[in-house]
């Protein structure tokens, strides 16, 4: 590690902010709490706030001249991130979430891959926690591979070149040549702008001994608009890049036109409208979303439960949440694009 840190003149932390009054505080203190021996800045996009979290930050920063802040008026993702990233001063790029937390020795081990790898962006896996019922559900679909499921980082994997990377630490003059993060976008933009540098003739690289925390929206209905936001976003993304999409972003569009077919048949077979042969025949698309249900339960009782009966109900509210939410949003994305659609789970209580 000794020969890359001497490579570098220091590391940038770039992180976007947006009410994260909950959680901002322990984001910081594990940037700090690097083993990295060079130099280290920290550069938050500040959005505008209504939590009190800028009042933690003004604290913080008079506390530390390590920490500086950029207005981000748009409030979207990829602009603050473009904004820290040209206010920052050093070669490598380290983006970190305000719900997340670096676990020790993160960027010692990331710049040691960066070096080995000759990679243009790597990453690790996203480990989700929670502090409540609810957000322990939450965070045990996002590490199963039947939440969120096919990305390596959401897990766990092999080690070697990745299509994308969980936040991700950058080469700087990579990120310049690319013309950073698309600022169009307001959810998928890490996913694209790895599309690009792979493009460019660069590596993305997945590394599972980098990890980290990733804290959950904490309602139910916060959960529900993050993924039905993100789901959009995802849906023009596929307009914008037809053929260059994996079969997984499919799945959960496909689940809720199977669960409104089923709908739309119960109700024609109550009205008498649908009967006989037909009916039958017709009835095979209920076999679905039953074999959902009966995954889910699985799932939630058997495969992957919970210590606490609450805990495996939670997770069975949890599941489809996410994947019908997301599914949805899928479908108005691709028919009718994402237009100005905003994550609400961050600026709305």
């Amino acid at each position: 590690m000794a020969d890359t840190a001497d490579a570098i003149s220091g590391v940038s932390y770039v992180m976007p902010v947006l009410n994260e009054a909950l959680y901002i505080e322990s984001a910081i203190a594990t940037v700090f709490h690097q083993d990295y021996p060079g130099e280290k800045e920290l550069i938050l996009a500040l959005g505008p706030s209504t939590d009190g979290t800028d009042d933690i930050v003004a604290r913080l920063a008079a506390a530390d001249p390590r920490i500086s802040t950029v207005r981000n008026p748009e409030i979207d993702i990829p602009v603050g991130l473009n904004l820290a990233i040209r206010a920052s001063r050093y070669p490598v790029i380290v983006r970190v979430d305000a719900h997340s937390e670096l676990e020790p020795g993160y960027t010692s081990r990331a710049l040691a891959t960066l070096e080995r790898t000759k990679a243009a962006n790597v990453g690790g896996i996203m480990h989700a926690r929670g502090k409540t019922p609810f957000q322990a559900a939450a965070a045990r679909g996002y590490n199963s591979r039947f939440g969120l499921g096919g990305a390596r980082y959401h897990g766990s994997g092999e080690e070697g070149p990745a299509e994308s990377a969980y936040l991700g630490v950058f080469r700087r003059d990579v990120l310049a040549e690319v013309e950073y993060f698309d600022e169009s976008l307001r959810r998928g933009e890490d996913w694209e702008l790895n599309l690009r540098i792979r493009a460019a003739g660069h590596t993305v690289w997945f590394d599972p001994a980098l990890k980290v925390t990733y804290w959950p929206r904490e309602s139910w209905s916060k959960l529900a608009r993050q993924f039905c936001a993100t789901g959009i976003w995802r849906g023009e993304l596929v307009r914008r890049y037809r053929g260059r999409n994996p079969w997984r972003f499919f799945v959960p569009p496909v689940l809720v036109l199977n669960v409104l077919a089923s709908a739309i048949l119960f109700v024609l077979q109550v009205a008498g409208v649908v009967e006989g042969w037909p009916s039958a025949v017709a009835s095979v698309v209920y076999l679905g979303p039953l074999a959902y249900i009966l995954l889910v339960l699985w799932l939630a009782f058997v495969a992957d439960r919970g210590e606490k009966l609450l805990d495996r109900w939670f997770f069975v509210v949890v599941l489809p949440t996410m994947h019908l939410s997301w599914g949805v949003g899928f479908i108005i994305g691709l028919v009718r694009g994402a237009r100005d659609t905003v994550d609400t789970s961050r600026t709305e209580n």
